[in-house]
């Protein structure tokens, strides 16, 4: 059973005291206290719960019809806004009947290893499982295993080449060289079967390298859209909680970053593994007592990786934390570039990104300089194997024996040994680098999961209800709250007819917009329904819904391209003539027109280049093409000058005649025409009538329009000149 739990930390006398008021989802409220229960009862018996804070303290009471208030605990200040929120949990399920829980917040310290958390993401980059993250990137490329197997397999043969090349110059020593018996054809020959293999080795490199480069491509390429499709699907309120840069760095760099892993962790992991095998197995049938000599450094090299490796995996890690939050501040000063120059922070914008890349710059630093100290010991040790090798083996060139080493050894085999040793080395020193690629990578992938497991609050229906959209738009006990326990929106029962227009009519702040984001089902309503036609929202399928509505918003946004793809971006098979139509009842043909290339004429991102009602009446013209049954209209003409807005109004009144409207408008006149008009009050619906009704019923609605008149005529007398 879900609850909510409330920890207070003093008694009824002021002493400390570790509790617990819980809320559960039957609706019961109980105190508990060192596993004793103090009380237990149902909100169904109170009207209200309230926190009062007091001076040092604070407490929760509730209060019930001819009773007197009844404390439930005390709490130091700390917990004055958790109390809050019990509170209206509590007092939202007395009003609906519903129990509703706020989502899980985001953790600030990490429960296992006390760290703090990203911002950015839910789990701890310290303590989450590598492996297993690791495990689910490689998921992705089972559609392609064929290929990749293909490569790989393939693979094996220049390897084998690259390997086999040295023992062609073992031969030409041994046999051909150090004897001095050796003629020039037969050097001629082994030469010529060496540069054979390499030619060879390098041309199957290249064909395999492109097999396995397309497959791992396609693997980045499906999980980027894949996530891309995933944002798609969700609701407006994870793109409330994530910032544009944020999204953008998920689903582009870090899908790049993982791209880059997979390919380099697929084809040199392999090689180098595969090489070392190779290498170790010929050089055990050289001299296997000399081979056994090239491990000695090994266990000295592994151990110095685990003392280092978390030191380094932590610094890297953030390093990469502190270049994200550089990525955000960069990206917010460029996307807010207009404000900043309008209120003329430059200086103050170029000391926060200042600071911020120069935090960048230390951590870098320091992890540069920690790892120059750290590596060359590891390359040392390293070293002291070829050390090694060179002396035993040419002792033993020289002498016959070394110790307990005995048996010939060949200028030619030493040779060999010495070329081989960067085989069997180079997965030690690939390891040493491996912490710090290990960490942009894992750190990328957890990003890209989030978005991937993430569950979208609108739940697609298995078999959707398709019916026609007549604009029969029905509101049944609707409850909405971005937190469910805080309803913007409270018990709206609202019948809209098909082909009738309302308004919506309230201060700010008092849900319009919501009402009608959740008419186009950008947000699902925490209880009630909304229906079209009798059939509910979430039994329709969005494309369907979504098809026969056109919107107008107050904020048009206009994509980069012409004026002829941003109008025809609501019906991509309109025909010339349809967009041409659309602009002119939007009155935009004939500023198109004039631009240089009319309709092909290229506007920048946004529509930065077009004044704010030329960015209107395109965004009106996109709602126009589509000849919605259901027009939504968001402060559709507050951008524009009296005289514009009159023209295009004229141009709405015609294009809503028969079709369903719902239109918020701040100027109250351009609704009088409005079949009925909701005027809203904290969330609720206060008034519902025409626009004469309400104004001889002299309510809310009468004392908005006469506010506004009031504010209409101080406007004009102040622009008249004076003497006049």
């Amino acid at each position: 059973m879900k609850q909510f739990v409330f920890e207070y930390d003093l008694s009824m006398d002021m002493n400390p005291l570790n509790g617990q008021l819980i809320f559960a989802e039957d609706g019961s409220i109980s105190s508990v206290t060192e596993e004793k229960e103090l009380f237990r009862f149902f909100a169904s018996e109170i009207k209200e719960a309230v926190v009062k804070a007091g001076v040092g303290c604070g407490l929760l009471f509730v209060k019930a019809e001819g009773k007197d208030d009844r404390i439930l605990c005390r709490f130091t200040m700390t917990g004055l806004k958790q109390a809050g929120e019990f509170c209206k949990i509590v007092n939202f399920f007395i009003n609906s009947g519903t129990a509703a829980f706020p989502e899980k917040e985001e953790k600030r310290v990490c429960d296992s290893c006390g760290r703090p958390m990203m911002s950015e993401i839910n789990v701890c980059v310290f303590c989450y499982s590598k492996l297993g993250v690791m495990k689910r990137a490689l998921s992705f490329a089972k559609p392609y295993v064929r290929q990749i197997t293909i490569s790989q397999v393939a693979g094996i043969i220049p390897r084998l080449m690259f390997l086999i090349s040295p023992l062609f110059i073992r031969h030409l020593v041994n046999a051909h060289l150090e004897p001095r018996i050796g003629t020039w054809g037969q050097i001629l020959l082994i030469a010529a079967g060496m540069l054979a293999v390499r030619v060879i080795g390098d041309v199957l490199v290249i064909i395999t390298a492109r097999i396995f480069n397309r497959a791992t491509i396609a693997v980045t390429n499906d999980l980027r859209v894949h996530a891309y499709s995933k944002l798609q699907s969700h609701s407006m309120s994870l793109f409330a909680k994530r910032t544009p840069g944020d999204l953008i760095r998920r689903i582009m760099d870090d899908t790049s970053t993982i791209n880059e892993f997979v390919t380099d962790l697929g084809r040199w992991v392999i090689d180098m593994f595969f090489n070392f095998g190779i290498a170790f197995a010929i050089l055990l049938f050289i001299n296997w007592q000399l081979a056994i000599l090239v491990f000695i450094p090994v266990p000295i090299v592994i151990f110095l990786l685990r003392r280092f490796w978390g030191m380094m995996m932590a610094r890297f890690e953030r390093q990469w934390r502190q270049g994200s939050r550089c990525n955000s501040i960069l990206h917010d000063i460029i996307k807010g570039i207009r404000t900043v120059k309008a209120f003329g922070n430059e200086k103050q914008e170029i000391d926060k990104f200042s600071k911020a890349n120069r935090r960048l710059a230390d951590i870098g630093e320091n992890n540069e300089v920690l790892w120059s100290l750290l590596f060359p010991p590891i390359g040392f040790v390293m070293g002291m194997g070829e050390f090694i090798i060179l002396f035993v083996g040419g002792w033993m060139v020289l002498n016959g024996n070394w110790w307990i080493l005995s048996g010939d050894m060949q200028i030619g085999d030493l040779m060999i040994f010495t070329m081989y040793l960067g085989v069997i080395y180079g997965p030690l020193r690939w390891m040493v680098h491996f912490p710090r690629w290990l960490a942009n990578t894992t750190t990328s992938l957890v990003k890209v999961f989030e978005v991937l497991d993430d569950e979208s609050e609108l739940k697609p229906v298995a078999s959707p209800i398709n019916v026609p959209i007549s604009g029969n738009v029905d509101f049944n006990g609707v409850f909405f709250g971005y937190k469910s326990y805080e309803p913007v929106l409270k018990n709206i029962t609202v019948d809209i007819k098909p082909g009738e227009m309302i308004g919506l009519v309230g201060k700010s702040g008092v849900g319009k917009s919501t009402l009608i984001n959740l008419a186009m089902r950008l947000y699902d309503p925490n209880t009630g329904r909304i229906t079209i036609n009798n059939t509910d929202l979430r039994d329709m399928d969005s494309d369907h819904l979504h098809e026969s509505m056109g919107v107008v918003f107050q904020d048009s946004f206009l994509f980069a391209g012409s004026f002829y793809d941003n109008i025809v971006y609501g019906k991509p098979d309109a025909t010339f003539e349809e967009v041409i139509a659309a602009c002119k009842v939007a009155n935009a043909h004939d500023f198109i027109t004039q631009t240089s290339d009319g309709y092909n004429t290229h506007i920048g991102e946004g529509g930065q280049t077009l004044s704010g009602g030329e960015r209107q009446r395109l965004s009106i013209a996109r709602a126009i093409i589509k000849n919605p049954d259901i027009l939504i209209l968001d402060e559709a003409t507050s951008s524009l000058d009296v005289e514009t807005e009159a023209s295009i109004q004229e141009s709405l009144n015609r294009i809503t005649q028969g079709r369903t409207t719902i239109a918020i408008a701040h100027r109250l006149s351009t609704l009088r025409n409005a079949d009925r008009l909701i005027v809203l009050s904290e969330g609720g619906v206060e008034e519902v009538g025409t626009h004469m009704e309400l104004l001889k019923k002299k309510g809310m609605y009468y004392n908005l329009v006469m506010a506004q008149r009031q504010n209409s005529r101080k406007q004009e007398e102040e622009q008249k000149p004076e003497g006049k």
